[in-house]
């Protein structure tokens, strides 16, 4: 059976009181998935059930629904319901940036996926990023990053020419960048620097992470260089909001 939650009143509906009732199911409703009341991924009750629960309208309802969707609490699909958002993952952002060892910390399996692989010129932002002359041939990955099947991140990366010449086929085999850094002799790498703001998705980035497009995403800038400090990589990432926490740390080891 669905859980529902138990007031000790119904909240009466009046149009006065209107703004203070959904806030206060909102509330409510978020608190119960904190204490797992609700679990990730369960549906929860249906806009009627939580009507007659609440005391109130469904308009109402929905809007405290909405709200907790805009929070990224919960997802609503058109035609199936309101499920609670299945995981939030903790991605360090450090000197040393590895998605994978990101994911074992978190117990969950992570992979890279490439979607597309294009050689380019470089333009002036990238060939100040990457230290090289402008128009140098770069190697461009769109890049998609998984854990436990679910997309988390999305990501457009450049790495010189021809110094990486088989960085894409590397990365398709093992699906690791850290793996296919050491193909080509880099053993270890750092970031030098990362850049983050909240904006909202293009249409292509919110389809790719599987996110409606008005929900905002952490974007990422960042470049990453060799043990001699020589820039390796530049990429811009999207991260989806509702599934990523990202934590900057200062440890230097």
């Amino acid at each position: 059976m669905t859980k529902l939650l138990t007031l000790t009143t119904p909240i009466p509906d009046t149009p006065r009181d209107n703004q203070s009732f959904w806030a206060r199911i909102a509330t409510e409703i978020s608190e119960a998935i904190a204490r797992g009341v609700y679990e990730p991924g369960q549906r929860l009750p249906s806009e009627h059930d939580l009507a007659e629960q609440y005391g109130v309208n469904r308009h109402t309802v929905r809007r405290s629904l909405a709200s907790l969707c805009q929070r990224g609490l919960v997802r609503i699909i058109q035609g199936s319901g309101t499920y609670v958002e299945d995981f939030a993952v903790d991605l360090i952002i450090g000197k040393r940036t590895r998605h994978r060892q990101s994911m074992v910390q978190a117990g969950l399996q992570g992979r890279f996926e490439v979607q597309n692989a294009q050689r380019i010129r470089a333009t002036a932002a990238q060939s100040q990023a990457l230290q090289v002359p402008a128009r140098s041939a770069l190697l461009h990955l769109q890049v998609l990053g998984v854990g436990a099947d679910q997309p988390l991140h999305v990501s457009d990366r450049v790495f010189p020419l021809p110094r990486f010449e088989r960085f894409e086929s590397v990365l398709r085999e093992t699906g690791s960048i850290t793996d296919a850094f050491a193909a080509h002799g880099v053993m270890d790498y750092t970031r030098k620097e990362s850049r983050i703001t909240a904006q909202l998705p293009s249409p292509e980035v919110a389809a790719l992470l599987k996110q409606p497009i008005n929900r905002p995403v952490l974007f990422v800038t960042s470049v990453n260089v060799d043990s001699s400090g020589v820039p390796i990589e530049f990429a811009r990432t999207w991260f989806a909001g509702d599934r990523v926490k990202l934590t900057v740390t200062h440890d230097e080891h």
